[in-house]
């Protein structure tokens, strides 16, 4: 190749890892504030009635140790008095999440959208089309979920919880019918995170400066604006674990490619908010088991329903016929693997073999002979987004070699 053209796919494979680097430590930062307020929130406790504080305002105050020192976080019902001279403003570890987050929604699946985001056994659709359709549900999810707050439908916790999971779900069923199952679970995820973030951006961070203005002003500030962020973040709060478990999906084909795959991630969703709802409640003194114990309830009852059927037994086979079906199975992977898992990669937008395994030889074929088993006919997830068009009677006589022992048909 001319000059450094060569480097462009390992260029872009230490720019995928430094911003999911980033996406991560932002994602931690921010989903650590927002559980840590949530709790101090649930645990402050009211002062004494005529004492100091309750003359000053104080809605609740707690006493924590951390770190070697005591601690004394104080919330006003409204606000203070005065304005301090020095204010925190807890905004940019959620907009250098989503900012982050949404680099790697262009870098990994945008600018290889035919290997990340097309499955032509679910849609054929052009790059283009792909990417319309990831981007459009990021602006519409947003707009449905702030009209529903904005509703009287808002104003009714549970019910409004129940509409926006069904929202939820039934996005995750459009999408499942459009993209590859990786590509649609991340824009589910995508599409929370952009509810969350706009959320800060566009009523949490806005309401807090007009209650900061009014104060400059020397007027008092009117608490509605508190009100509307306080529920916008208990909302975020209730969608961290099920965008966490999407961050991780990726790695788990098992789900995102089953048949029913958007009702896989429902159940894992529900499972999240239920195990949320119990660390809510606890910190505000109530234990209540049932949420939980709910919650790995549905997550066992899925692992059981969606478990992959043991293969039927398969009769030894000569050593003619072991090196016979070898020879079939390595001009299979040949075909519709190597591209990818190889140790110079043609495959453009992968610099390295995913995952680090590399089928190139006959002795790494026999060394993965187990994953290869896994991905390809058990699970259905490799090739990635079926790019290379394996067949399933192709899937079906790697079956066949696998669980007639994956012999090669050489002494050794």
């Amino acid at each position: 190749m001319d000059g450094f053209g060569y480097l462009g796919p390992y260029a872009l494979e230490w720019f995928n890892m430094l911003v999911r680097w980033l996406h991560i430590i932002t994602g931690i930062a921010w989903i650590g504030a927002s559980f840590y307020f949530v709790w101090l929130d649930n645990t402050i406790r009211p002062p004494a009635p005529g004492s100091e504080l309750a003359r000053k305002g104080v809605a609740g105050e707690l006493w924590a140790v951390h770190g070697g020192g005591f601690y004394n976080p104080q919330k006003y019902l409204v606000a203070p008095a005065e304005l301090p001279k020095e204010l925190h403003w807890f905004k940019w570890e959620a907009y250098s999440t989503w900012i982050s987050g949404f680099a790697l929604l262009v870098i990994v699946y945008y600018l290889n959208a035919q290997a990340m985001m097309v499955d032509r056994s679910v849609a054929d659709l052009t790059s283009w089309q792909a990417v319309g359709i990831g981007l459009a549900s990021l602006v519409v999810g947003w707009i449905v979920y702030d009209l529903l707050c904005r509703s009287p439908l808002g104003k009714h916790d549970l019910a409004f919880g129940l509409t926006i999971f069904a929202f939820l779900v039934l996005s995750s069923y459009v999408l499942t019918h459009l993209l590859s199952g990786r590509a649609a679970y991340l824009h589910v995820g995508a599409m929370i995170g952009t509810m969350m973030v706009a959320n800060v951006a566009m009523l949490i961070i806005p309401g807090q400066r007009k209650m900061v203005n009014a104060m400059m002003a020397g007027e008092k500030p009117d608490p509605i604006h508190g009100i509307k962020a306080k529920q916008r973040s208990v909302h975020n709060n209730y969608f961290t674990l099920p965008v966490l478990f999407i961050m991780i999906s990726n790695h788990y084909a098992m789900t995102y490619r089953h048949e029913y795959s958007w009702a896989v991630l429902g159940v894992i969703m529900a499972a999240g908010v239920l195990i949320r709802h119990f660390f809510n409640l606890r910190h505000k003194g109530r234990v209540e088991w049932k949420y939980p114990a709910a919650g790995v309830a549905l997550l066992a009852i899925l692992a059981f329903a969606i478990a992959p059927k043991a293969p039927a037994p398969v009769k030894a086979q000569t050593g003619a016929d072991d090196a016979a079906r070898f020879a079939q199975v390595r001009t299979i992977i040949d075909q519709r693997c190597v591209s990818c898992h190889a140790q110079h990669p043609t495959q453009p937008g992968f610099a390295t073999a995913p995952s680090g395994v590399m089928l190139h030889t006959p002795e790494l074929v026999s060394q993965n002979a187990q994953r290869i088993y896994q991905q390809t006919v058990q699970m259905k997830a490799m090739p990635l987004a079926n790019l290379t068009n394996m067949t399933d009677a192709e899937r079906a006589q790697v079956g066949a070699w696998f669980e007639a022992g994956a012999k090669t048909g050489q002494h050794r």
